[in-house]
């Protein structure tokens, strides 16, 4: 409030000097260019001329330079009672909280184009704190487009808290892009993150026991930030898919789901054991599994899609057998007509050669009847037998035909 009472004092004076000063300046312009009176008048009175001389004559340069003189001071202290006004209610405000910033210093970050009434409020709000930082810092991280106030917060709640927060650090966390307030805030108070997380669509992390029973966790991760390792740390992010990957390999080195089902602390500890938070910007205060639901039998449902396509594989080889089979047996059949063609052709050769055999008189009259006699008992006793298709052996005539 005081501040904007001087300023507005400071304005209200700041006019009322200027117009005073041009006015005072266009009296000195007439005064110097006035001309001195003519003598004809001294000579029409002369019982005056001594009193009027004294009058006449011109004022000396050293009168003029005095009033010029007066004029540019009283220029002068209306400039300066103007920015006296105008950085009073900050400097008494400074001097009464210990912030120990004059108003030259005041006026020159106006010049150097610095917020200078955010400057004097932090740097109070550092002072009460008992924080002591200079105002050069603030000035430098005001003009490297920082973030004054939330550093300055962050600073103050470092401190209360009795965390180690230097503000160079706190300034190049700020600078980096990094919300330094809100680092200090969830180093204070630790933040609670659930994994997986919700808004990347997946609800719960499925794993394998080794008796193949899947389980479906869901787990809140507690961190705490590390300040000395926000800058260049990896983020949250990086600490939820590492708790995840431990999840899930703990789950998988289960033998038997029951036991992680008795004693879901078996997964939080295991995870613990792997380090997940080094090389980021936060500390793993806790794991704490929130829900565990039993999912479907994967390794039964493995195996009878196993035995399925092992099945499929022995029906394509016994098919790839019978089709070989087939092959054969149509090669065989083949083969066999073949043979029975070349049969037929030696069968076809016996007329001729007993026809010749009765030319050259090497066969009788009687031998050819007996031989008639013996195809004939051999096709009764095959008739009585019972075998198709009759005797291989081949009737002739006498005239050299072939008979079946």
């Amino acid at each position: 409030m005081l501040t904007t009472m001087t300023s507005k004092l400071s304005k209200t004076l700041f006019m009322p000097g200027v117009v005073a000063t041009f006015c005072l300046s266009l009296w000195l312009a007439e005064v110097a260019q006035a001309q001195p009176p003519r003598q004809g008048q001294n000579q029409q009175n002369p019982a005056g001329a001594v009193a009027d001389r004294g009058k006449e004559e011109p004022i000396s340069g050293w009168y003029i330079a005095l009033i010029a003189g007066l004029a540019i001071l009283i220029l002068v202290g209306v400039i300066v009672l103007v920015i006296f006004f105008k950085f009073v209610g900050l400097f008494v405000q400074c001097w009464l909280t210990g912030a120990q910033i004059s108003i030259l210093d005041l006026l020159w970050m106006k010049l150097r184009n610095v917020d200078y009434p955010m400057i004097v409020r932090q740097k109070i709000a550092l002072v009460q704190a008992n924080t002591r930082i200079s105002t050069q810092e603030l000035e430098a991280h005001y003009l490297s487009r920082g973030n004054v106030p939330k550093t300055a917060a962050a600073v103050i709640a470092a401190h209360k808290a009795s965390i180690d927060l230097p503000w160079r650090t706190a300034a190049a966390i700020d600078l980096a892009g990094r919300d330094v307030l809100d680092a200090v805030k969830t180093s204070v108070n630790p933040k609670v993150t659930d994994c997986p997380d919700p808004v990347k669509g997946r609800q719960t992390l499925d794993g394998v026991c080794k008796n193949g029973i899947q389980l479906k966790a869901r787990a809140r991760v507690t961190v705490r930030t590390k300040l000395e390792r926000l800058v260049g740390g990896a983020t949250e992010e990086t600490i939820i898919a590492r708790v995840g990957e431990g999840i899930v390999k703990a789950i998988g080195s289960a033998e038997h789901h029951t036991d992680v089902l008795a004693n879901p602390n078996l997964i939080s500890q295991a995870v613990l054991k792997n380090s997940l938070d080094s090389q980021t910007a936060f500390e793993i205060v806790s794991i704490d599994v929130a829900e565990i639901d039993v999912g479907d039998n994967i390794g039964a449902n493995l195996q009878a899609n196993q035995a399925a396509a092992d099945l499929r594989v022995a029906q394509a080889q016994a098919e790839k057998r019978r089709a070989l089979a087939v092959a054969l047996e149509q090669e065989m059949r083949a083969k066999v007509e073949e043979n029975r063609a070349h049969v037929i052709e030696a069968e076809a050769q016996i007329p001729l050669a007993i026809s010749q055999a009765f030319r050259d008189g090497r066969l009788g009259v009687m031998d050819y009847y007996n031989l008639r006699n013996l195809q004939a008992d051999t096709d009764m006793r095959h008739s009585i037998a019972g075998v198709s298709g009759g005797s291989s052996a081949v009737n002739v005539n006498a005239g050299g035909e072939r008979q079946s």
